[in-house]
């Protein structure tokens, strides 16, 4: 009997819990059948339009690997006669050159015409750094990471690996750089001069835009760029950034270089469909998944009762 109890137990909770997952199912399903005719009829924007001036603001999280998004934004607040002033908000290690390169010469061109203000978070390294420049006014933490300026080619070596599994390449080309970096050999000295030159151009040219945009000379930025990290408060007494403060202190001093008088509102740019619901998606997605973990772990947690 006592067997018998304990699998009818058992049973009902393993229904319970089939149940419950069918029920957010169901209930997920409905919330995104509902958000998609939502975003089929109009556009998202994650602040109310008014007729008071804005202050824009343009994120760049992570690791940067495409500039598009962030050029959009950029070029919607250049578009957008309410936009005074545009923060860059950046929380970023860095990542590839190009897109780096592509983020700070649009930042420069939108500076021309409104302010440009970057705020730095946690991190502003490398590409996140080099993405600043094109900004004419810095504002980091104390503890924020910056600096690195420098780059790096990180080149795998798998030649004695397929060796052992019996793997052998041949490779027919039409010149003797062409499979340069080739991952199956070691690089020849040639090779290795070439890709130095290659290194050696990108990073003056990192060098030349933070000499540009930080009024420095070529001589001070040359000095610093050996790939070092500094503090928001070292790169401020080296003349990287202007002002040490958060958030909340870059709105602001973009309000006072675009001359803004009174209230202001910040603007985060404007979502295509497709990306919003692709968000709203991850996001029921997680809180769904939670919600089961919770649901799964309460069921089969031991409770000790005092006698």
């Amino acid at each position: 009997m006592e067997d018998k109890s304990r699998w009818g137990s058992r049973s009902s909770i393993f229904v319970i819990v089939l149940a419950t997952i069918g029920g957010l199912t169901l209930m997920g399903f409905f919330f995104t059948v509902l958000t998609t005719i939502f975003l089929l009829k109009a556009g998202v924007e994650s602040v109310t339009q008014s007729s008071g001036d804005k202050i824009g603001v343009v994120e760049i999280f992570g690791v940067i690997t495409t500039p598009e998004k962030v050029i959009d934004a950029l070029k919607q607040f250049k578009k957008n006669d309410q936009v005074k002033a545009v923060v860059l908000r950046i929380d970023s290690p860095g990542g590839a050159v190009g897109a780096s390169q592509e983020i700070y010469q649009e930042a420069k061109r939108l500076d021309r015409i409104k302010p440009v203000v970057a705020s730095f978070g946690n991190t502003a390294a490398s590409g996140g750094y080099y993405s600043a420049m094109g900004a004419r006014y810095i504002v980091a933490n104390p503890g924020t990471v910056t600096g690195s300026i420098g780059v790096i080619m990180k080149l795998p070596n798998v030649q004695k690996l397929l060796e052992r599994l019996g793997i052998k390449t041949t490779v027919i080309k039409s010149g003797k750089l062409k499979d340069l970096a080739s991952i199956t050999r070691e690089l020849s000295p040639e090779e290795r001069a070439v890709l130095k030159s290659v290194m050696d151009d990108i990073h003056k040219q990192f060098i030349q835009a933070v000499a540009s945009s930080r009024h420095l000379s070529m001589e001070k930025v040359t000095a610093l760029a050996d790939g070092r990290i500094f503090s928001g408060e070292q790169a401020k007494e080296l003349g990287l950034l202007d002002e040490l403060g958060n958030f909340s202190v870059a709105l602001d001093k973009a309000a006072k270089l675009a001359g803004i008088e009174g209230q202001w509102e910040v603007l985060y740019p404007k979502k295509d469909k497709i990306s919003a619901l692709r968000e709203i998606l991850e996001e029921s997605g997680a809180r769904t998944l939670a919600n089961l973990v919770d649901l799964v772990v309460q069921k089969n947690s031991v409770y000790v009762v005092p006698e």
